[in-house]
């Protein structure tokens, strides 16, 4: 008998370890995604792209967050219709390498088209309808700039272009809706410039690597976009049946219409390691 209450002690010991073991394995869905961040942008920097492995391995746990997840709802506050079109940034974390943040556009509100230097940049389309319009630049500054799609680089031709424009193709201008994959931009491919437009109230998960950083020259860049015809100049060849698919981008001031206001996040936290 005293050898089956030892076992029965065993038993009992087990169990409650494999309880414990298995409360400690439960991490929110926002721990897992900074757990992962922490991974994939631990040997990043500007212009330094993570390998494709690690980026399909944040898409998999961004594509997997839902709205529940980070206590939000469209009939709040911040996704309110009926007052001034205000943008609510809510930071879940920054650091040197990345951040996570979620942007809450009330319908019909606006991000305006904008630049993202040197960066990796993940956007999760919580709830919602939005219409996203995106380019990359058609030239290259630097010769070590990637051209999108692959095509050999064209010429800067800065000199012979009209006052501060710069040809660009655009990548995306489609309407995105809930519940739709992550998408993924890169330094220089992806659409690395993007606008924002609500159709309805919308909540987008961000993570960039790096995140903005004025002292670092990277700071948000504002532009605005002309059809290529409106400005004919030799040295960008686009043929003419293509130039639909391409723009000028003029560097524009900070959009005085655009309202952009930080608020505390509430939802589950963070356990930054």
């Amino acid at each position: 008998m005293r050898i089956e209450e030892n076992r029965s002690d065993v038993k009992v010991k087990v169990s409650n370890e494999s309880k414990r073991k298995r409360r400690q394995k439960k991490v929110s869905p926002v721990q897992r995604l900074y757990n992962t961040c922490k991974e994939v942008f631990a040997d990043c920097g500007p212009d330094i792209v993570p390998s494709p492995e690690k980026i399909q391995t944040l898409v998999a746990v961004l594509d997997k967050i839902s709205q529940a997840d980070v206590d939000l709802r469209p009939n709040m506050l911040f996704f309110d219709g009926n007052r001034a079109p205000i943008i609510t940034y809510l930071q879940l974390h920054e650091c040197d390498k990345f951040s996570i943040g979620i942007f809450c556009l009330p319908p019909s509100s606006v991000i305006p088209l904008h630049n993202h230097p040197g960066m990796t940049v993940f956007s999760k389309l919580l709830f919602g309808t939005m219409h996203i319009k995106s380019y990359d630049w058609l030239d290259t500054k630097d010769k070590g700039d990637a051209n999108p799609d692959g095509v050999a680089p064209v010429a800067n031709h800065s000199n012979s272009y009209p006052d501060g424009l710069r040809p660009a193709k655009l990548k995306v201008n489609s309407e995105f809706t809930a519940h739709c994959s992550t998408s993924v931009l890169y330094p220089t491919d992806g659409g690395n410039m993007h606008c924002f437009t609500a159709k309805t109230a919308c909540a987008v998960l961000d993570v960039l690597g790096p995140p903005y950083c004025d002292p670092e020259g990277r700071h948000c860049q504002y532009y605005f976009d002309y059809p290529l015809t409106d400005f004919p100049v030799d040295g960008v060849p686009v043929p003419d049946e293509e130039k639909d698919g391409y723009a000028w981008l003029k560097e524009r001031e900070n959009p005085e219409d655009l309202v952009l206001l930080g608020a505390p996040y509430d939802g589950p936290k963070i356990t930054e390691t």
